[in-house]
């Protein structure tokens, strides 16, 4: 028996890697760098601090994803919004049935005249929201391309 031969004995555990990463680098960080240090941790998506500092030190890309929550607060609130729309919608045309099914035609004519200026006043209003969108768009949301 030689030396080389109690090599080959495996003993468990885990498989050594073929290039372990065995240099360490201790760094000290006042509580303002640390703060600062957890926040671009925290955006860049990295799996652990070591992968971050390591691609940050050697340029690999670091991605980082902002979240701004005043646009998602207005795009919700505009979704919810189109919904409404679209509800008034389905209630227009059931209101439009039942006049004719339930009136005569000189009153649903009446009534439906009262419901022209109303959806007169609601495309006005459509066409302001959708001013403010697409400058809202043109401010905020397009401003970080």
């Amino acid at each position: 028996m030689n030396g080389n031969e109690k090599k080959k004995h495996n003993r468990g555990g885990r498989k050594p890697k073929a290039d372990p990463s065995t240099h360490r680098y201790v760094f000290r960080l006042t509580d303002e760098e640390n703060a600062k240090f957890l926040s671009l941790f925290e955006a860049s998506g990295a799996e652990n601090k070591a992968q971050f500092v390591t691609s940050v030190l050697f340029e690999k890309p670091i991605k980082s994803v902002k979240v701004d929550m005043a646009v998602m607060d207005y795009y919700t609130r505009l979704t919810n919004f189109f919904g409404q729309f679209r509800a008034i919608g389905v209630n227009y045309n059931q209101i439009v049935k039942i006049l004719y099914r339930n009136f005569s035609e000189k009153k649903a004519s009446a009534y439906l005249f009262k419901l022209e200026k109303q959806t007169a006043e609601l495309a006005s209003l459509c066409r302001e929201i959708m001013e403010l969108t697409q400058e809202f768009e043109a401010n905020h949301i397009n401003k970080g391309d």
